[in-house]
């Protein structure tokens, strides 16, 4: 049996009750099989990327153990935003629940509708903070 992968999930709503929306997110995440929660980052209110008018978003980023390929995680991830009324219409418009794979282990993938590391994470300093500070739980005793 191989051993589990460190993956990093970024969290973020701006539609509703953000706080309870990252809540469920989390809990669900946790819920996947063969998948532990081993951390998560503090929660930050970010300005919106995207078609202006949004509100701010909450964002947050969570560490997880998972036997999951990087493809059966990014279904169940889609599956948990759909069950949080999630509706793609708007490319970076408001969600209630936005889930990406930051991170897959040190692992690189490219496959149709699946790029890791996220190609954004250059871009987004919050992403960054968010790793950074979940690396650090990671390294203590």
């Amino acid at each position: 049996m191989s051993e589990p992968t460190i993956a990093y999930v970024a969290l973020g709503s701006n539609l509703g009750d953000r706080a309870a929306y990252l809540a469920r997110a989390r809990d669900a995440i946790a819920a996947l099989p063969d998948t532990r929660l081993v951390g998560e980052s503090d929660v930050e209110e970010t300005a919106p990327i995207g078609p202006p008018g949004q509100g701010p978003y909450l964002n947050q980023m969570v560490a997880i153990e998972t036997m999951l390929t990087p493809a059966d995680l990014l279904a169940r991830l889609f599956e948990i935003e759909r069950a949080n009324g999630r509706e793609r219409t708007v490319r970076w418009g408001s969600r209630t629940l936005d889930l990406d794979i930051v991170r897959y282990g040190d692992r690189a993938v490219t496959e149709p509708g699946l790029t890791i590391p996220h190609p954004e994470l250059p871009h987004r300093d919050f992403w960054q903070r968010e790793l950074a500070q979940l690396r650090q739980l990671e390294s203590r005793p």
